[in-house]
C-alpha cells in the first residue's frame, strides 16, 4: 500500500450565492481585525478534540472561528476575503495529516499560518478513530487542555493594541518557539 500522496487537485462544482450568517459574521471580523481560526472536522476523535480546542481559543481575543469549507469553496464569500486578507491565520489541524491546513496553504500566503497539530499536544486516542468511542466529557476536557496550550503559546506571540485587537507586527508566526512546539508530530511516522 502507498503511504505518501503526491500534489493533486479537486474538482469542485460552483455555486451561486452566499450564506448570508457567514457573510454578517466574517465581515464583522473583518471590521474588528479578528485573526480567524480554522480547524479540523469530522467523526475522528482528533479532529473532534482539534474542533472543539478551536471553539475554546475563538472565544479570546483578538480570535474568532472562521469556517473552513466556505473559505475553500466559496471563493468571492466575505468568509473567504477574511481569511486571505487576515494578517495571521491560525490553523488547529487534529493529527499530523494536516488534511485541512494543507487545503489552506493553497489559499492563504502560508508564511501568515499558524498551524497547529492538535495531537501532539495531547497524545492520546492514536488507535481510535471514531469520536463516540472517547466519551464526550472527557473529549471535552482534552480540548480544553489541548486549547490552554495553544493560547499561552499564542499570547507570547501576538501584540494587542488599546482595542485588543491583533497588530501588524507580524510576532505571531509559526517561527517563533512557541508555535514551534505547537507543530511537532503526534504520531511515530508523521510528518508534514
Amino acid at each position: 500500500m502507498n503511504t505518501a500522496t503526491e500534489d493533486f487537485s479537486i474538482q469542485v462544482d460552483g455555486v451561486k450565492g452566499v450564506c448570508p450568517a457567514g457573510e454578517k459574521w466574517a465581515e464583522q471580523n473583518i471590521a474588528n481585525k479578528k485573526i480567524p481560526v480554522l480547524s479540523c472536522e469530522g467523526p475522528c476523535v482528533r479532529g473532534d478534540i482539534a474542533r472543539l480546542a478551536a471553539n475554546i481559543v475563538s472565544k479570546e481575543e483578538p480570535f474568532a472561528r472562521a469556517c473552513y469549507a466556505e473559505t475553500a469553496l466559496v471563493p468571492y464569500s466575505a468568509m473567504t476575503r477574511w481569511v486571505k486578507e487576515a494578517d495571521k491565520v491560525v490553523m488547529i489541524d487534529g493529527c499530523f495529516l494536516k488534511c485541512i491546513g494543507r487545503i489552506l496553504k493553497n489559499l492563504v500566503d502560508e508564511e501568515k499560518i499558524v498551524h497547529i497539530d492538535a495531537l501532539s499536544l495531547y497524545k492520546k486516542y492514536t488507535d481510535v478513530f471514531y469520536m463516540e468511542d472517547v466519551p464526550e466529557a472527557e473529549r471535552k476536557d482534552t480540548a480544553s487542555h489541548v486549547a490552554a496550550k495553544i493560547l499561552s503559546a499564542l499570547r507570547k506571540t501576538v501584540t494587542l493594541d488599546v482595542n485588543d485587537t491583533a497588530t501588524k507586527s507580524g510576532e505571531l508566526s509559526a517561527d517563533t518557539k512557541e508555535t514551534k512546539e505547537l507543530n511537532g508530530s503526534g504520531c511515530s511516522g508523521g510528518s508534514n
